[in-house]
């Protein structure tokens, strides 16, 4: 599997999200608590960033249309989203953020 460092974690905000990019796909990096997820994006309702919307209680809100995605699994928690977004293994290392995009890359 391999990784591919994305930022510092210091750049991820506390209950916030930064998009990054991972080769051409956009990775959204959601930091809740002390724990830190990474997810595909863009919106699987309106294809729009998921990192500009609130990150609480373990999901990340949509901004324009309030479509909130569990962080650990990407399915979508309430409507109008129907379709999980993709989830990413991350990983913190001498404080940098490292996502892989699956076992095959």
């Amino acid at each position: 599997m391999t990784y591919v460092k994305v930022c510092p974690l210091a750049d991820v905000p506390a209950d916030g999200a930064l998009a990054v990019e991972v080769g051409d796909t956009p990775v959204a990096i959601a930091r809740s608590g002390e724990d830190l997820y990474a997810l595909n994006d863009i919106c699987s309702h309106a294809e729009v960033s998921l990192s500009e919307g609130e990150v609480y209680d373990g999901t990340i809100e949509c901004w324009l249309h309030g479509s909130c995605f569990d962080l650990r699994t990407g399915k979508p928690t309430n409507p109008p989203a129907t379709q999980p977004v993709a989830t990413y293994k991350v990983k913190v290392e001498d404080g940098d953020v490292y996502v892989s995009l699956g076992s095959d890359d």
